[in-house]
């Protein structure tokens, strides 16, 4: 188990890090710009979700595949990219319906959850930032590795969860006003485009590390 010094020191450093500009918060921010504060925070709980899969992958030795394998890397990050670039496709064609009133169809729940889930699993940056960032707080002599890996991948989701939901509720609430204006809504959609192009090429430039 973890002690109480290392599980709240982990949990502040995480907190630190979610609040740092990347790719996650911003999407967020895009999205519930863009579509408010719900659409945000399911776009969130995928994000979250999406963490189990990084968090199991350390725990079980799975993303030392993605560090040594070149192949492996480039795939996965390459499906990463593909993938943001539909979204950005999306956000433009969203943009252009936005100028049209009652001709957008939004997107549910359940999408909105995947989508967040698929965004997280396809960047293989973040198996490895896990693989490198948990063990620094493990402890072998306070008991089980793998309990304590999963221990800490969950402080890390409930982190980001606090964070991301915070930054979801604050962009929703002033997209609800500029949603008001069919001109403003055609921006912030493209806004969410550019954003989804710039966080693709950064992902299909990037390197193991």
């Amino acid at each position: 188990m973890l002690s109480m010094d290392v599980a709240l020191s982990f949990f502040g450093t995480a907190v630190v890090l979610a609040l740092v500009p990347g790719p996650d918060n911003l999407c967020v921010l895009a999205q519930s710009a863009a579509d408010g504060w719900r659409a945000g925070m399911r776009l969130v709980l995928g994000l979250c979700s999406g963490l189990v899969v990084h968090t199991a992958a350390v725990a079980l030795g799975l993303a030392v595949v993605f560090q040594a394998s070149a192949l492996a890397f480039t795939v996965l990050k390459l499906c990463g990219a593909a993938y943001l670039l539909y979204l950005a496709w999306q956000a433009f064609a969203h943009a252009r319906a936005a100028a049209e009133p009652g001709q957008r169809a939004r997107l549910g729940g359940w999408a909105l959850y995947r989508r967040g889930i698929l965004m997280n699993v396809t960047n293989p940056k973040v198996s490895l930032f896990f693989l490198a960032f948990l063990p620094q707080f493990v402890t072998p002599a306070q008991g089980s590795i793998t309990g304590q890996l999963i221990a800490l991948g969950a402080l890390f989701m409930l982190a980001a969860f606090l964070v991301f939901g915070a930054i979801a509720l604050l962009a929703g609430r002033l997209g609800d006003l500029l949603r008001r204006s069919p001109s403003i809504q055609v921006w912030l959609n493209r806004g969410a485009g550019a954003v989804f192009l710039a966080l693709a090429a950064k992902l299909a430039l990037s390197e193991r590390g």
